[in-house]
């Protein structure tokens, strides 16, 4: 009924002729909104705090990277199983019951560090918090064609990638304030606190409810099934398919490039917490930057022209990022590398939930996140351990120069000849066929 309602107050915001309605004309979105704009604020305190946490403890690049390759494993053993979980319950609560669970666990870290510093309390409680991340990521994916219309799907992305970036351009500067003056534990609890806001706040947010075809002979053999279900989708999708394994080389290569960027801050150029904090925070800039124009520069160019484009010019700044001893330009570039993989992701996501049926949604998602993740942990413990032994400026040439290479590659595939997202409702135009062509 929450639906409809929302449907009719939009429909009474537009005038006819005026095309489609503003969605700032819905409250309901406008609530979702917010309440993602306050968890990035809360995850960008984390993503400044943890590598702080573990390189004051430690001492250690690689045990930098060690974290993070368990974060990353944590969230593909997740991702095995949250899109039939978010396909199968009641999305909004799962998406509450997700925030409360990590509120409690990033919670425990400041409590405990105000007795005792043992890391390996992070290594334990880290991993889990990014596996009820993960379920919560998949579910958010669904939630949104279920909050917004159809074709709408991207601006509304292109709005929470934005909001993201706004939250998130003063919540590293503010997390390295914070780690400097109280310990970067404490930065930790801010993000506890959001998650506990996010989740009150989602009680009062509306999500229409997907449809629930008859469940087919895969669909009823488990979880096993289930999560074919939507690797074959992808499988399947002329452009999904090579993006899926492209992505996962890009994965492999960039997991641990925000480790990369701290440990030559810090280390390498011998500047501060604080530094670190500002450096992300302009690094944000470029996700802003990436949603203002993402909508348009897809409908002038299509999908995938963007993506080869934009990993091209990723390629060229993580290369530069290893060879200026500038801490401006290290900040610079670093945005220039989100400006790049904002937009690759906002088209990639926007893509999925155009063309895939809303009961399948969280099952391909899900795929799609596993699958192209899988490398990650192993790629972020790799490049973080080569940075520490041969230092970041040779890691950052090799990164920049296979990104190139990938994407060069991509325009031989669906990938680089797809036109999705030139005329409005093209989103649709790339659905595989009996024969997956």
């Amino acid at each position: 009924m929450g639906g409809r309602d929302t449907t009719r107050r939009a429909s009474r915001a537009a005038r006819p002729g005026s095309g489609p309605p503003s969605l700032w004309a819905d409250s309901n979105y406008r609530l979702f909104l917010a309440l993602q704009g306050l968890s990035a604020l809360g995850d960008s305190f984390s993503h400044v705090a943890i590598p702080l946490l573990v390189l004051h403890r430690t001492g250690s690049v690689a045990q930098m990277g060690l974290v993070t390759a368990l974060t990353g494993l944590a969230s593909i053993v997740t991702g095995l199983f949250a899109g039939v979980v978010a396909d199968r319950l009641d999305r909004r609560r799962l998406l509450m019951a997700t925030d409360v669970a990590r509120c409690v666990l990033l919670g425990s870290v400041p409590l405990v560090w105000l007795f005792a510093t043992p890391i390996w309390l992070v290594y334990a409680v880290v991993p889990l918090a990014a596996a009820f991340g993960m379920l919560f990521q998949v579910t958010y994916v669904t939630v949104v064609p279920a909050i917004v219309p159809q074709g709408q799907i991207l601006k509304a992305n292109s709005h929470l990638f934005g909001t993201y970036a706004v939250a998130s351009a003063g919540g590293p500067m503010l997390a390295g304030l914070v780690a400097a003056g109280f310990g970067p534990a404490a930065a930790l609890g801010i993000d506890a606190v959001t998650f506990a806001v996010s989740a009150v706040g989602i009680l009062f947010v509306r999500v229409r409810a997907a449809p629930s075809p008859e469940r087919g002979p895969a669909e009823r053999a488990g979880v096993r099934g289930e999560f074919a279900a939507g690797a074959r989708f992808l499988w399947r999708h002329p452009v999904l398919r090579p993006l899926t394994v492209l992505l996962t080389l890009v994965i492999f290569l960039t997991y641990g490039l925000t480790d990369l960027v701290v440990f030559r801050v810090k280390e390498e150029l011998g500047h501060g917490d604080s530094t670190v904090g500002y450096v992300l925070t302009a690094a944000t800039l470029g996700t802003l930057a990436a949603a203002a124009v993402v909508d348009r520069v897809r409908k002038r160019l299509g999908f995938g022209v963007v993506w080869v484009g934009v990993h091209i010019a990723a390629g060229a700044a993580v290369a530069a990022l290893g060879l200026t001893g500038s801490v401006p330009a290290v900040g610079a570039l670093a945005a220039a590398v989100l400006f790049c993989t904002g937009m690759a992701g906002m088209n990639s996501l926007s893509l999925r939930q155009e063309v895939t049926p809303g009961h399948l949604l969280g099952r391909v998602t899900s795929a799609f996140w596993t699958l192209h993740n899988a490398l990650g942990p192993a790629g972020a413990a790799a490049v973080t351990a080569a940075a520490g032994t041969w230092g970041v400026a040779p890691v950052c040439l090799t990164v920049g120069a296979a990104l190139v290479a990938i994407a060069l590659a991509a325009t031989r595939t669906g990938v680089g000849r797809s036109r999705v997202g030139r005329d409005p409702g093209a989103g649709r135009a790339v659905e595989p066929g009996p024969s997956g062509a």
